[in-house]
């Protein structure tokens, strides 16, 4: 059954109980890893790990997501500066133990490619933001490894 989470703001990547951000370079360009992220929601499943199914919806200010395994998420984008920043939070899920949840993708030029950050900020109960912590280093692999299969990919196209 989907939970209505706690709705949260841009702010929230500085007050979250839980933050973890993740860094990599990328060989295309800001605006070329922006339209990744921001206009070709569908294409995440060829390049993000853990994420089987995901769609822009409400016009594209919305976004819908499933990942291997069965959590779903329905997002509000609230951040879609071109070649820059992208972000969205989580306002329904099936997932158990969160309250809120924020994902801020940060762009910057890099010589001729990218410097992406995301920034993962969550809150829940005190077991659950254990967990996450747990899972840093596993969040921190399938990060870099969607990274690289995202720079493969648009380095083909």
């Amino acid at each position: 059954m989907a939970r209505q989470l706690r709705p949260v703001g841009l702010d929230f990547t500085t007050s979250a109980p839980l933050r973890l951000a993740f860094a990599a370079e990328l060989t295309a360009p800001p605006k070329v890893v922006y339209a990744a992220l921001a206009e070709d929601v569908a294409g995440w499943s060829s390049w993000f790990t853990g994420v089987s199914r995901s769609a822009p919806t409400l016009d594209g200010t919305g976004r819908v997501v499933r990942l291997t395994g069965g959590t779903r998420f329905a997002e509000t984008v609230l951040a879609a500066e071109p070649g820059a920043h992208y972000a969205y939070r989580v306002d329904t899920t099936n997932a158990p133990g969160l309250w809120a949840l924020l994902e801020d993708w940060r762009l910057t030029p890099a010589g001729a490619g990218t410097r992406l950050r995301w920034t993962f900020a969550a809150d829940g109960p005190a077991p659950f933001r254990l967990l996450l912590t747990l899972a840093r280093p596993g969040l921190g692999r399938a990060f870099r490894e969607s990274a690289r299969a995202l720079d493969r990919r648009l380095a083909r196209a």
